[in-house]
């Protein structure tokens, strides 16, 4: 079983005026995601441990070992692109009721749930991703992970919302401010209603 690059759930420019140029998501996709995909298929084809396994089941068995930390980095990559694609919308940063209520009642309020969002995007040194995730304990909370590992790697919660902080994510619109990309995802890109969804 080989692996593709999903196609974008919009058009390259159509997050353009929410913050994301074109130039952004064709390098991003097409290239980052792209090199993603064709790393993982080859150490796939090499490896017959990792024959028919699904992602899932990839990034769960190459977890931890040494030897298989290039498998490990690009199966979670190409994971968290998966996500990151659908988190993206150019109707991006209207909260529905539900998760609205939800996120006053784990963090006090709306911009309470920004800020720890925003602390653990901006503090994540390197590469990397934020989450907003519910824990085991029906809670919502917010955290982080390096490099291309992600709360299903961690078993931190199940992910409801991700945000890439690579800079190849925000460089070629934000520069090196990434605590300005990371507003503008909350307040204009973000898919609030996939996280809504995600609750379950």
């Amino acid at each position: 079983m080989s692996f593709s690059l999903p196609a974008l759930p919009y058009a390259p420019a159509a997050l353009a005026n929410a913050g994301m140029s074109q130039e952004t998501l064709e390098l991003h996709h097409g290239k980052h995601h792209q090199a993603y995909v064709t790393a993982l298929n080859g150490f796939v084809e090499k490896n017959t441990d990792l024959a028919g396994k699904s992602l899932e089941e990839i990034i769960a068995f190459a977890k931890d070992k040494a030897d298989l930390a290039p498998v490990f980095n690009n199966a979670g990559q190409h994971w968290n692109h998966i996500h990151f694609w659908q988190a993206l919308s150019p109707n991006g940063g209207k909260l529905p009721g539900k998760l609205e209520s939800k996120l006053v009642a784990d963090f006090g309020s709306v911009d309470a749930f920004k800020d720890s969002f925003k602390t653990a995007a901006t503090t994540q040194f390197g590469s990397g991703w934020a989450w907003l995730v519910l824990g085991e304990d029906g809670k919502l909370k917010t955290t982080k992970t390096a490099n291309g590992s992600n709360p299903l790697a961690t078993g931190e919660g199940k992910v409801l919302l991700g945000l890439d902080v690579w800079e190849h994510s925000y460089y070629v619109d934000f520069r090196n401010r990434r605590p300005d990309y990371v507003s503008n995802f909350l307040d204009k890109l973000a898919n609030y209603e996939l996280a809504e969804a995600n609750l379950g």
